[in-house]
């Protein structure tokens, strides 16, 4: 069964989860930042079926996250690396991390953010680039851009008058 397509929703987050919201394709994106780049690699990590596989990278690629790039000739073998996209995905996962340590893992974090100088542990938060200000609900909400259409006016208005 195919499910609905979010790539031509206003909202950006459908659209994020257009390209990445499958959950093979965040944990893709998770084992390319820790450096793994081939199919093998790739497979041998997650444990995940070839053809599986196959469509989550080219689809990663299709939507510019990835780029696949020949390293062996015969037989013809790609590695996959990150885009600027991609890596630009990278404090989506920081926060995913944080937020799963902080509710699902009783057993105590099993995976910690380390600042590279110190080896101290890191907590990521959300901070505007602007103010340097830690975002936060009480001193932010979302508001309407410029191209906000009126299912999207609609949304914040509602959020607006709780």
């Amino acid at each position: 069964m195919q499910h609905k397509s979010f790539g031509n929703m206003q909202c950006p987050i459908a659209r994020s989860l257009e390209r990445v919201g499958e959950w093979w394709s965040i944990l893709i994106l998770r084992d390319a930042f820790y450096g793994l780049t081939r199919f093998d690699e790739f497979q041998k990590s997650l444990d995940i079926a070839p053809n599986m596989l196959t469509r989550r990278l080219n689809a990663l690629v299709e939507e510019g996250v990835l780029e696949r790039h020949l390293y062996c000739e015969k037989p013809p073998r790609h590695e996959y690396l990150l885009t600027q996209r991609g890596r630009d995905f990278r404090p989506v996962l920081l926060a995913l991390l944080a937020w799963g340590n902080k509710h699902f893992a009783p057993e105590g974090a099993s995976v910690v953010l380390l600042d590279s100088s110190t080896g101290e542990k890191a907590d990521p938060v959300l901070v505007d680039a602007l103010t340097g200000k830690r975002i936060s609900e009480t001193e932010h909400v979302i508001g309407a851009g410029p191209a906000a259409e009126a299912r999207v006016l609609r949304r914040i208005a509602h959020a607006a008058a709780k």
